[in-house]
């Protein structure tokens, strides 16, 4: 489960890697292409289009590692590139034709490209790129060009690239206009554009085709979570994503890198649990998956982790199928033993929460929370990230053999470092939120992640006998999810217990900045992200809607959360702090009964009536309000380069490089690691 923050290059000349007779390339240093200069800024972005930014984030640390740690390190961000292109093709079926052609008139046209129309055609590529497809990567809206069929034809016939037929069509038309459909009224798998399932598969025959499937009760595997469900000859079947499968040519390569990985790795129970990584890309099997998770959320030791596979569910509008995601970790020491109180705690946490007694835990196992430096990303991450992460996803391996928590320390010093835009200012109620903004805000961010990650995540269970969430809450699974840990999170916030294990200095101001924030994000300034009109639909911001929206009306009585109007603008001031906590510990305590016991219509009446619709007044005016500031709403990352070294084909030593821009980038990813076409 991932946390989201929502506020080029010339990589080295290429060489070839034998391995397992797959053909391997990486980079390498050399003439041919430009890196960033050493003295790089890192407070400014790299790039500005659309809503998007772009920017660079640095690895601390790199140089400290030894050189097979060095190794470990790379050959896993490899392999996570490797499998790029699989991400892309999860996302759309004709993403990656669409790409190709783009990317082919991109570095071929030679015409005019001073033109308004080439302008908008390099923009709409760069949001292609950053979307790894051709829907928003938020929204998950169609992204539409402001250049015409007509002149996209002239630059295929200028450019000798081929586009031809629906994936041409599907540009400019309306068809597949949502990526994920969540709406009520929609046949939400045949109403989403996802590459999940066959364009004619509907919601009907997934739920029945996945319930007729019997699973160990007591563990069961996540079925369905690394194939595509389509339909041969009117009957469904599913294709496997593995070596010899679906997407096995990319497989084959993220298998050739692992291998590496497993020859360096710190540790045996490393190397354990990349050899199970291994297997299951070979077979597929997801028996073979979860002795992987439990392998991998069992070992913990070493300088150096990941994330490799088909994990996270939110693109799936049924819940089972997995997108293709990759980090790469070094441990940061010292934030690491610093937030490690939180692991040790994690009982303490939940014994005190005001979840009802039977929904408690006994035994909350084996939370590890580490802040890490990420040394690169690729799939799902890249180039939009998450902040936080806690896996493995399969709840009974969470329960049994526990889980890891990871904050990406260096992702949110990089965002901190992208500086304000004065949208603090125009938005928060008064002087004195700023100054607990600007003093307590950072920090209680990065604890609002390590405690939805390590205790809210892992806290809470199921009923005995109530199916899984994606069964039993379907739809609203993923945003119940992320606003139960969120809840979890803000309860804990205003708790005395955090400046007693050391973790702030002040708890009271830090947890008014903490809500204060929330507060401001949930009803007001998540709004910037979307158009006016449209209603909520990404999990995570309904989850921050519904949570903010349902607290405002059950203090109304009290005015425990204000609305104000001032000059014509709404704010929302919060007038009790300790009663809103009270607040969200009732509502953590009804959203943990809906899991535990499975209540699909109370999660359906939360979600539905708290966080999809929006205030349209309320919209245009803080699209209005926005209007002023030129800084994009969302960002994202290029990701640094690690050249090695080598003398007679043996690696001596390695350089990170930072990417000169976006664009060169990911021209060069498609060159390098475009295995599917």
């Amino acid at each position: 489960m991932k946390y989201n923050i929502i506020y080029s290059v010339a990589l080295a000349a290429l060489f070839a890697v034998s391995c397992n007779q797959n053909q391997q390339t990486a980079a390498k240093d050399g003439d041919e292409y430009a890196f960033a200069k050493a003295d790089v800024a890192f407070d400014k972005p790299v790039d500005q289009f659309a809503d998007v930014k772009i920017l660079r984030y640095q690895v601390p640390g790199f140089e400290e590692l030894t050189l097979k740690e060095q190794k470990l390190v790379y050959y896993m961000t490899q392999a996570g590139l490797a499998g790029r292109d699989i991400m892309w093709a999860q996302n759309y079926r004709h993403n990656l034709a669409i790409r190709n052609a783009l990317e082919k008139i991109y570095t071929s046209y030679t015409g005019d490209k001073t033109t308004d129309d080439w302008k908008h055609f390099e923009e709409y590529l760069k949001r292609v790129w950053f979307s790894n497809g051709i829907h928003h990567h938020y929204s998950n809206a169609k992204l539409k060009p402001d250049f015409s069929a007509d002149y996209l034809k002239e630059l295929l016939a200028a450019s000798g690239a081929t586009l031809e037929g629906e994936a041409f069509e599907v540009i400019f038309n309306d068809k597949d206009a949502k990526k994920v459909n969540l709406s009520k009224e929609a046949d939400i798998v045949l109403e989403s554009a996802i590459n999940f399932y066959g364009p004619d598969v509907t919601t009907d025959e997934v739920e029945a085709y996945y319930g007729a499937i019997e699973v160990d009760e007591k563990e069961p595997i996540e079925i369905g979570l690394n194939t595509r469900l389509i339909k041969e000859n009117g009957k469904l079947v599913e294709q496997v994503y593995k070596s010899g499968g679906l997407y096995g040519e990319a497989i084959d390569e993220i298998i050739g890198w692992l291998e590496k990985a497993q020859g360096v790795a710190e540790n045996p129970k490393q190397a354990e649990a990349l050899g199970l990584l291994i297997e299951y890309y070979k077979t597929g099997n997801l028996d073979t998956w979860d002795d992987y998770c439990i392998a991998w959320a069992t070992s913990t030791e070493g300088n150096i982790d990941w994330i490799n596979g088909f994990i996270e569910v939110y693109n799936d509008p049924k819940g089972y199928k997995g997108s293709y995601e990759t980090i790469v970790q070094i441990k940061d020491f010292d934030m690491s033993k610093k937030m490690a109180v939180l692991s040790e705690e994690a009982q303490w946490f939940e014994d005190n929460s005001p979840l009802m007694p039977e929904h408690k835990k006994d035994s909350v196992k084996g939370v590890s929370y580490k802040t890490v430096i990420v040394a690169g990303e690729a799939g799902d991450a890249s180039p939009s990230t998450p902040i936080g992460v806690n896996l493995p996803n399969n709840n009974w391996i969470r329960q049994t053999h526990g889980s890891k928590s990871v904050s990406l320390g260096n992702i949110i010093s990089a965002y901190a470092s992208a500086g304000g835009s004065g949208r603090l200012q125009e938005f928060a109620h008064d002087a004195e939120e700023v100054e607990l903004e600007e003093k307590y805000g950072q920090l209680g961010d990065k604890l609002h992640t390590a405690l939805h990650e390590v205790v809210g995540h892992a806290s809470g269970q199921i009923n005995e006998g109530v199916g899984t969430p994606k069964e039993t809450l379907k739809r609203y699974k993923s945003t119940i999810e992320e606003g139960r840990a969120d809840l979890f999170g803000l309860y804990y916030l205003m708790d005395p217990k955090l400046q007693e294990i050391g973790l702030v200095e002040d708890w009271e101001k830090t947890g008014k900045a903490a809500y204060d924030g929330y507060i401001r994000n949930g009803l007001v300034t998540q709004l910037i992200r979307l158009e006016l009109g449209d209603d909520v639909e990404e999990a995570h911001m309904v989850n921050r809607q519904w949570v903010s929206a349902w607290a405002f009306e059950r203090g109304q009585e009290e005015n425990v959360i204000e609305k104000v109007t001032r000059d014509g603008k709404t704010y929302y001031n919060i007038n009790d702090y300790e009663k809103l906590r009270t607040i969200f510990g009732e509502l953590l305590r009804e959203t943990q009964r809906i899991t535990s016991e499975g209540d699909y219509e109370a999660a359906k009446a939360l979600v539905e009536d708290y966080g999809v619709k929006v205030d349209q007044v309320l919209h245009a005016e803080v699209l209005n309000r926005n209007s002023q500031f030129k800084s994009a709403p969302y960002s994202g990352f290029v990701n640094p380069v690690i050249v090695p070294t080598t003398e007679n084909g043996e690696i001596t030593g390695f350089t990170v490089k930072q990417p000169l821009d976006f664009e060169t980038q990911m021209i060069q990813y498609a060159k390098t690691y475009g295995f599917l076409k």
